[in-house]
């Protein structure tokens, strides 16, 4: 599916070239002050980075799943609070909007977001609630012609940069499942939607999350995603689904960072009169995360491909995405094992990845969420 080989080929050699020389050269400093640099920022804009997958009418690149997954390869080889910045623009918060919007709300938000004048954040996730759609609380009720929203969304990335919301609220309290949501078009600044102070976390420094709170907040009834009531947690799944492809391709490009890392570690760090790199136990380590890390990429490219060939991959994605992270894991984990108290100090850099790759298999649905997918998937299949 991929449309032309030569755009593509220079796509990636620009993505490439400037994570080596621009980004690779910030990693530290955004993780010491935990914000990515505005000039940075401004590149990224320049670049198209937020337009990655919105349509070509509407000012984006438009690429196809697999364009974006070799696309996301080379983005992580560098710090992943980089891709989260345009990530959520590019993938669940736009997302919705390009799948089930109304004409008007393609038209009204997308030329925005592909520029990065906006950056889209998607609120999903409450303090009681996040992959179990019956205890979604944020509620919204019915006055005149708008909603008012009530209730409380956590870990929200990107939220205190955001200029627009997608927000998942029930509109139905008699209906205490799926069918009962609604996705929301919520606008930075409206009367009545404050933010909560910035998170501080494990990894992922200069990926700003933080609550998103919705007090009596007024939102037109025009501002529901596809115009109608009730289909929210169906869009929210499709913008997962894909999703989960895109976090499985920044998986392999993580860990192909780290293993590269460590390879050059292993070559020049001598004991005993020869690198360690010689020893068949560090052998083993760098061996075991080629050959995972082999699997994640033709996982993820086979998943990637599939949706563009428009088949069902819910099950593919969920594959994708739950052995992509982790096998991260393990080889963020292998990568300090091989550089021994190198990897353990903060100047190597590895010890960051750590950190950092730990969120993949947490975010856009738990390694166990995806293995209910999964088994679910295939009681229901005939094959």
């Amino acid at each position: 599916m991929i449309r032309d080989q030569d755009a593509l080929r220079s796509l990636l050699e620009t993505v490439s070239r400037f994570v080596r020389e621009r980004l690779v050269q910030a990693e530290r400093i955004v993780d010491e002050t935990d914000e990515i640099p505005a000039d940075i920022v401004a590149e990224m804009k320049a670049m198209g980075l937020f337009g990655l997958t919105i349509p070509e009418e509407y000012g984006g690149l438009g690429l196809t799943m697999e364009e974006e997954v070799l696309a996301m390869f080379v983005m992580g080889q560098t710090s992943p609070a980089f891709r989260s910045l345009f990530g959520t623009t590019v993938g669940i918060g736009s997302q919705g909007i390009l799948m089930d919007g109304t004409p008007e709300q393609k038209a009204r938000y997308l030329p925005r977001l592909a520029t990065g004048e906006l950056i889209a954040s998607f609120a999903l996730t409450e303090p009681e609630a996040g992959s179990d759609a019956a205890s979604l609380r944020t509620s919204a009720t019915l006055s005149g012609d708008s909603y008012v929203l009530n209730g409380t969304k956590r870990f929200i990335t990107n939220a205190p940069l955001a200029g627009m919301f997608t927000v998942m609220a029930r509109t139905d309290p008699g209906s205490k499942g799926a069918g009962g949501v609604s996705a929301f078009i919520v606008e930075a600044g409206t009367p009545g939607l404050r933010l909560g102070k910035r998170d501080r976390k494990m990894g992922q420094r200069g990926a700003w999350t933080c609550d998103v709170i919705f007090e009596d907040c007024r939102v037109p009834a025009a501002n529901i995603i596809g115009g109608r009531p009730g289909l929210g947690f169906k869009t929210a799944m499709k913008v997962l689904e894909k999703g989960r492809i895109h976090i499985a391709a920044i998986c392999v490009g993580v860990a192909e960072r780290m293993l590269g890392d460590a390879l050059r570690y292993a070559r020049e760090r001598k004991q005993f009169g020869q690198a360690i790199g010689e020893f068949q136990l560090v052998q083993a380590m760098l061996a075991d995360s080629k050959a995972e890390l082999y699997a994640a990429r033709c996982m993820t490219l086979d998943a990637a491909q599939r949706r563009d060939r428009g088949e069902n991959v819910s099950t593919e994605a969920s594959c994708a995405k739950l052995f992509a992270s982790e096998m991260c894991g393990r080889v963020a984990d292998r990568a300090v094992q091989i550089l021994g108290g190198a990897g353990y100090m903060a100047e190597y850099g590895i010890e960051r990845f750590y950190r950092d790759v730990r969120l993949f298999r947490i975010f856009e649905g738990t390694t166990q969420i995806q293995q209910l997918v999964i088994a679910r998937n295939m009681m229901k299949s005939d094959s």
